[in-house]
């Protein structure tokens, strides 16, 4: 990674002004699931130590323009509190007066959480005003928050061209172990590609199949490139308008890519459908597609075996169903014994992987879903385009 990290700065007596993400959910008003708060923790604690004083930004939910009490970061401020063992003030803003007073005051090892930044709408249209009056807050800026850097926000961007800009430990090793897959990757390199549309990831499809040996489809998208081989897929999930697209890539992609050969197929979209396993080309009519077969597993399998590098975005089938949900366990677990360097693209990749009991096996979980693919398409994700170069 070519861009300067909080070691790269002397962080003494300064005000550190850090975008985390801790776009975490809640249930009145409590944070139910606080793993982004702990992945924060490293680059939270190091800047301390170090004898800084922090004050963290972050978004929260899709607030309508406005300051609205149910996304306020009161419970992500408590929540570090309880993590740190120590007392986080909350900010009654994110900018403006009362915020640059309560900034000027702090002390090193103070910590200030400041509120929603979705609560002005100068943030999202990464407004120069909003982010000149971030930037008044601190002396330096880290992003450390890799689930928002392909955003162009004032907070993720902006603020970025006023303040010395480094990165985050989580965004130093985001962009570590996801650009060991997009640049010079250990071989055999295998990818796996799963989800329900083709045309979502198209692009991701056409730079990974350029960088890796073998590439899998599963999901709902394989239905679409079955559907281009003549399979007739019943009433499987297809995307009429991109078969076109599917052929392309099958014919210059020849023997690199690796489709499902069976599938289980269920008469209804339901948890509790009835349920067969069929070959690709024998799905009779009403019948859909909802998760990899066992033959298809084996072949899969064989194909990870060999890898060295395993890059792995979107499940497997419906995997929200449980019946539904064996393939996508299966390859977590065959990835999780295989030896290979395995990075997990985020969203619901790391939500299976977690689900299978397995995350911990792997070597990287990517924190941030939309980002993750954006740099798995080869797009430059502005947030990290903005920190300073080492």
């Amino acid at each position: 990674m070519n861009k300067k990290t909080v070691r790269d700065v002397d962080l003494k007596g300064k005000r550190v002004l850090m975008r985390v993400d801790f776009n975490v959910p809640m249930q009145d008003g409590v944070v139910t699931d606080d793993k982004r708060i702990r992945a924060a923790l490293p680059t939270i604690q190091y800047v301390l130590d170090q004898g800084a004083s922090l004050l963290l930004m972050s978004h929260l939910g899709r607030p309508k323009g406005g300051p609205d009490p149910q996304f306020s970061l009161k419970a992500a401020a408590e929540a570090l509190s309880k993590l740190l063992g120590k007392p986080v003030q909350m900010a009654p803003d994110t900018v403006g007066p009362e915020v640059e007073k309560m900034a000027a005051a702090l002390k090193p090892g103070d910590v200030l959480m400041l509120e929603n930044t979705r609560f002005h709408k100068g943030e999202e249209k990464n407004d120069p005003e909003l982010a000149r009056q971030m930037a008044k807050l601190g002396d330096i800026y880290v992003n450390d928050a890799f689930g928002s850097a392909h955003r162009a926000h004032a907070s993720t961007e902006g603020v970025a061209h006023y303040l010395p800009a480094v990165s985050g430990f989580l965004m130093e090793q985001e962009l570590e172990y996801l650009g060991r897959a997009t640049q010079n990757p250990e071989r055999p390199y295998v990818a796996i590609l799963g989800g329900a549309k083709i045309s979502d990831k198209i692009l991701v499809v056409e730079n990974l199949l350029a960088k890796c040996d073998k590439l899998i489809i599963g999901g709902g998208m394989a239905n679409t490139f079955l559907a281009a081989q003549g399979c007739d897929m019943a009433d499987s999930l297809v995307e009429s308008g991109s078969i076109e697209t599917a052929r392309n890539i099958l014919a210059s992609a020849g023997d690199k890519l690796v489709l499902p050969v069976d599938a289980v197929i269920a008469d209804r979209f339901d948890a509790e459908a009835d349920s067969q396993v069929v070959d690709v080309d024998k799905i009779p009519a009403g019948w859909r597609m909802l998760d990899i077969g066992p033959k298809t597993l084996a072949l899969f399998g064989a194909v990870l075996k060999t890898a060295r590098l395993v890059v792995w975005n979107g499940p497997m089938g419906v995997f929200e169903f449980p019946r539904f949900a064996e393939g996508t366990f299966a390859i977590a677990k065959l990835l999780a014994e295989s030896g290979a360097t395995t990075v997990i693209g985020g969203g619901d990749s790391a939500s299976a992987v977690k689900k299978a009991g397995v995350a911990k096996k792997m070597t990287h979980v990517s924190t941030g879903g939309g980002a993750s693919l954006e740099f798995l398409e080869g797009k430059e994700l502005p947030g990290v385009a903005a920190l300073n170069d080492k």
